[in-house]
């Protein structure tokens, strides 16, 4: 395998308030590789979206607070670390070598500019074209995500737009940086079913043509299931299970990484009742140092309310941080301890 285009190692990003902190990302840690998309799942509250913001220090602070670990990031300039560069170069990789697409496209469009100068924006600032040259590969990335008649939509307004359009100009905007590395934070939940799979279906053919890696953030396992070559499960601000994509749905190891798959409606119709994950997500504003699932789990005993399991290895590359083995209904010796705490039942 390559070597990684980016390389996150215990991250950790803090929340404060007057009363309270919020333990939102709790060590974690992964890799994306070239060419690569990788699903980072989980249900709302788990962190996804923290864990991308922090990255490249989007996230407001204060009240946040990336309070440990390091983002090895492959820059075309050289290796960097994401968490310690100066603003200035952090501005020339953020939105440049890494491109953002966002849930919503209404929000992340400036309603009073037309689609074309903010195209343009990011061609002068990132590439440093003339404004004629960046009219004109604006149009050409409209072209090339699929909005008809691009020389004329570039004057065009987003509410002119449909959400699908939009979605599309948010796209643009993301490749025109010429990024390794593109971030979509649930790039189709705003959109009918429809436009989910066109976009969906043109992210992925834009990856195929120009060889980008993608971090595909989504709490849609149906979707997650037709683009990602791996997945990360997140759970309480940790990483609970990370394994290939096929491997993940065909014999996932973590007990909530199964509650997730058996909640998940299925191409029949007539499947029967849906599972569901009793209880609720943890609160975080406690330090985790016993397993964040342990009050939903069907599986947990008394370590798993004293300890915190980290990852071990269960196949080639499959990782599941769980004492227990579902499979063979028996404890795990081999996994290692992330945190712990004294238990009093």
């Amino acid at each position: 395998m390559s070597e990684p285009l980016l390389d996150v190692d215990g991250l950790v990003t803090r929340f404060e308030s007057d009363d309270a902190v919020v333990h939102a990302v709790n060590g974690v840690s992964f890799q994306v590789h070239p060419g690569e998309t990788l699903a980072v799942v989980g249900e709302s509250g788990s962190g996804k979206s923290v864990t991308m913001m922090s990255l490249v220090r989007l996230i407001p602070q204060p009240p946040g607070r990336i309070e440990a670990g390091s983002a090895q990031f492959r820059s075309a300039d050289g290796p960097v670390n994401l968490l310690e560069l100066s603003e200035a170069d952090l501005v020339r990789i953020r939105g440049g070598e890494i491109g953002f697409i966002f849930q919503d496209p209404t929000t992340s469009l400036n309603p009073v500019m037309p689609i074309g100068r903010q195209i343009a924006e990011s061609l002068r600032h990132h590439r440093g074209m003339s404004r004629r040259a960046a009219k004109a590969e604006a149009v050409e990335l409209l072209r090339q995500v699929g909005i008809g008649d691009p020389k004329g939509r570039i004057s065009s307004y987003p509410h002119e737009l449909s959400g699908g359009m939009r979605q599309r100009v948010v796209i643009a905007i993301a490749l025109a940086g010429e990024p390794s590395l593109i971030i979509a934070d649930e790039p189709t939940t705003a959109l009918d079913v429809t436009v989910q799979a066109q976009i969906t279906e043109l992210i992925t053919r834009l990856r195929n043509e120009r060889g980008l890696a993608i971090i595909w953030v989504s709490h849609d396992l149906g979707i997650v299931a037709g683009v990602a070559d791996r997945v990360l499960v997140l759970y309480g601000g940790t990483v609970v299970e990370s394994a290939p994509v096929d491997d993940l749905f065909g014999n996932p190891q973590h007990p909530y990484t199964r509650g997730l798959l058996a909640s998940t409606p299925g191409p029949d119709p007539a499947g029967g009742r849906l599972g569901s994950i009793p209880g609720t997500p943890p609160e975080l504003t406690e330090e985790p140092e016993w397993c964040p699932f342990v009050d939903r789990c069907t599986y947990a005993f008394d370590r798993c309310r004293s300890q915190r399991p980290g990852l071990a290895e269960v196949g080639p590359n499959h990782y599941a941080a769980c004492f227990w083995d579902v499979d063979g209904d028996r404890l795990r010796n081999d996994v290692p301890v992330v945190a712990s705490r004294s238990y009093v039942p």
